[in-house]
């Protein structure tokens, strides 16, 4: 007899705590099942030993931080921002990143910035509840703006908070990259760059502020060092754009331009002083025996790279060597 329906059993819906379950930054690892027994030495070397493991694993997804790079360097060197966003130790450390930028690159502050779930309050104190709000991360992302890109940051990779921003700003037309310690299917849709870490089940259980932050902090470091290198922010493995804000940086700026001018300290002194502080300045000045003037305009022609500036041959320069 027919009843208008089949017969087959309905699909079980899959619960959130099973999706849960099945994720491999909530797995067991096999290799600290008794950590609990072990001396502090072993724990020590075992968590060191996971770490090692992470890094490793980072390095086999150096093409996608390749392409996450390069991102970023596009929306930066045309006037647009870079903004990382995540929750918990994945949100923090977007926040380091953002904070360490300016210093060392000499980027505006308000051109590389950091989204904690819950604000900023929650980068001290943990926030319950922050990270399952995937309104707030869709109200974030509204406040992007055309050219920008978004860093969304999440090891399980399905943290509400970071997918509602990544689902917005695709919508936006917003480039966005996903960057996660745990690859699984249909993480392309979410967003335009993956970078998916299979870091494996943490030494503690579910704790990812061990061998998934150090993974992802490797994964931040490369995206932004390789971008900036990319915009001109390095002269060979110098830091040629940095603020010299305190004693140390600025004896770090001295020394560098004594060891890319070729001048001795007292001469790179005088010349950051005459290119107010200028490191990539002084450089040009030390080699191409111009003013900061002639300095500052060979480095605008070549788009910020000191190689690129060093190698103009103007009129001007030759006539200023000569003298």
């Amino acid at each position: 007899m027919r009843t208008g329906r089949s017969a087959r059993p309905r699909p079980r819906r899959t619960s959130a705590a099973a999706r849960w379950a099945r994720l491999p930054t909530e797995s067991r690892n096999r290799r600290s099942a008794r950590l609990d027994t072990l001396p502090v030495a072993k724990v020590v070397a075992l968590v060191l030993d996971e770490d090692r493991r992470a890094l490793v694993a980072a390095a086999r997804q150096r093409a996608a931080i390749a392409r996450a790079a390069a991102e970023v360097a596009r929306a930066l060197g045309r006037g647009s921002r870079l903004v990382f966003l995540g929750a918990g130790t994945s949100g923090r450390l977007g926040v380091l990143e953002a904070a360490e930028c300016p210093p060392t690159f000499g980027t505006d502050p308000d051109r590389i910035r950091a989204v904690m779930a819950g604000g900023e309050g929650a980068v001290f104190s943990a926030v319950e509840g922050a990270e399952d709000r995937a309104e707030d991360g869709r109200e974030e992302a509204e406040r992007l703006r055309t050219g920008d890109v978004l860093v969304g940051i999440s090891a399980s990779s399905v943290t509400p908070f970071v997918r509602g921003a990544l689902e917005t700003a695709r919508r936006r037309g917003i480039r966005t990259v996903l960057v996660t310690c745990a690859p699984r299917p249909g993480l392309r849709a979410l967003a335009d760059v993956v970078v998916a870490v299979r870091t494996g089940p943490e030494v503690l259980t579910g704790s990812t502020r061990l061998k998934a932050g150090s993974a992802t902090k490797a994964v931040l470091n490369a995206v932004t060092t390789a971008a900036m290198v990319r915009l001109g922010k390095a002269y060979g493995n110098l830091m040629v754009d940095l603020r010299q804000g305190s004693a140390k940086l600025r004896d770090r700026a001295r020394r560098i331009v004594v060891a890319a001018g070729g001048v001795a300290p007292e001469r790179a002194d005088a010349l950051l002083a005459e290119a107010k502080g200028e490191v990539k300045t002084a450089i040009v000045m030390a080699r191409r025996g111009v003013p900061a003037a002639e300095a500052r305009r060979l480095i605008a022609a070549a788009s910020g790279h000191v190689r690129a500036a060093l190698a103009r041959r103007t009129p001007r320069a030759r006539r200023a060597r000569r003298r």
